[in-house]
């Protein structure tokens, strides 16, 4: 399995890279549509994962350069300006009233502007594997910031996973669990099979089934309200 996903890994990058761009344009044409809050959302979390895997992708063509180094800061800036929108995409698929979603769009804010900083401070290390070129937060990286990258890339899946469990009984329909459910095994898979390095690249088959699910549910929920 192993083998299959070293040997794999820079062409299914591009394939990952494909199918977020096709998510985001579904999204944005969906939202232009409907003009829907859960379209928008979807749309900017699969335009962050987009990028993500974009420049991923690209660290195997263009190797260690000054380009792709100032393309990966942006790549982390974006993470943390983009994944905090998952609480709101949970308060939409909750139906919350106004002032609950007004103090979840508050505490957004905060982690967004937190998560861009954390973004700016991250030491950038360089990693090679599977032929791809990296950057991945490094030693230099402050305290305060690598615990604002694990709140961002962990404590934002329990929530949608909870959220899920909850629409899922009053709407009938798994498909926001799933986003949760589907990101977390794919982000634990590589720990629990010993490929530490590969965590990455197993994570972001996760990050597809999210963004899909997104997609789906919002396509979902604006039929029902229909």
């Amino acid at each position: 399995m192993r083998d299959f996903l070293l040997a794999s890994c820079p062409i299914l990058l591009w394939v990952i890279t494909a199918f977020q761009a096709l998510i985001l344009a579904l999204s944005l044409r969906a939202y232009r549509r409907e003009k829907k809050p859960l379209f928008l959302l979807t749309a900017l979390v699969a335009l962050g994962l987009f990028y993500d895997a974009l420049i991923l992708s690209l660290g195997g063509v263009m190797g260690d350069s000054p380009a792709l180094t100032a393309l990966s800061r942006m790549r982390f800036v974006a993470h943390g300006a983009l994944i905090p929108l998952l609480f709101p995409i949970c308060a939409y698929a909750l139906d919350f009233r106004r002032p609950w979603k007004t103090l979840v769009w508050v505490f957004t804010g905060l982690l967004i502007v937190l998560g861009i900083a954390e973004g700016f401070a991250t030491d950038l290390s360089l990693q090679q594997v599977a032929g791809i070129v990296r950057y991945t937060s490094g030693d230099g990286t402050p305290g305060w910031a690598k615990a604002v990258s694990g709140i961002l890339s962990y404590g934002t899946v329990v929530p949608l996973i909870l959220a899920g469990i909850a629409v899922w009984i009053k709407q009938k329909t798994p498909l926001l669990f799933l986003s949760g459910f589907l990101m977390f095994l794919f982000s634990a898979l590589g720990p629990a099979t010993g490929n530490f390095d590969l965590i990455f690249f197993i994570s972001m088959f996760g990050e597809v089934c999210m963004a899909l699910c997104f997609l789906l549910y919002a396509r979902r929920k604006a039929d029902s309200n229909e």
